[in-house]
């Protein structure tokens, strides 16, 4: 199990998340050209909001990420900033996501701190998600 730690001034922290979240009414729209902008979207913002993506995947109905972040950030936050600005993005580049769907994400999701399981755990369940 990997043991590194973030240094940055003033702290030191593992500080990551398996997040999960789903396009409203659970539609199955993440697929093709929809997928791969999603995907460089999501790495995108996660470097201009200084998050690492340890792991992703994109299903057809939902999205699996393991990220890490500085704790001083929230994890609303962060979520909702993955959420809104890849909502505004997808559904300009992709008009059909305006028209069938009155917003891209639903408002929930499922985190969970990794901790009680390895990242290796995590990160083998993520990429095997589309070969169950």
């Amino acid at each position: 199990m990997a043991t590194e730690y973030t240094h940055k001034k003033g702290i030191v922290y593992k500080n990551q998340f398996h997040i999960i979240f789903c396009p409203k009414y659970r539609r199955k729209v993440l697929v093709d050209d929809v997928e791969h902008d999603l995907k460089k979207t999501f790495y995108q913002i996660a470097e201009e909001k200084d998050v690492t993506i340890k792991s992703l995947e994109v299903m057809p109905d939902h999205v699996h990420m393991f990220i890490e972040f500085d704790p001083r950030l929230m994890l609303h936050k962060v979520i909702k900033d993955f959420k809104g600005i890849s909502s505004r993005i997808l559904r300009e580049k992709h008009p059909h996501l305006k028209s069938r769907l009155p917003s891209l994400w639903t408002r929930s999701y499922f985190s969970c701190t990794v901790g009680h399981i390895s990242e290796e755990t995590v990160q083998e369940y993520i990429k095997n998600q589309k070969n169950v």
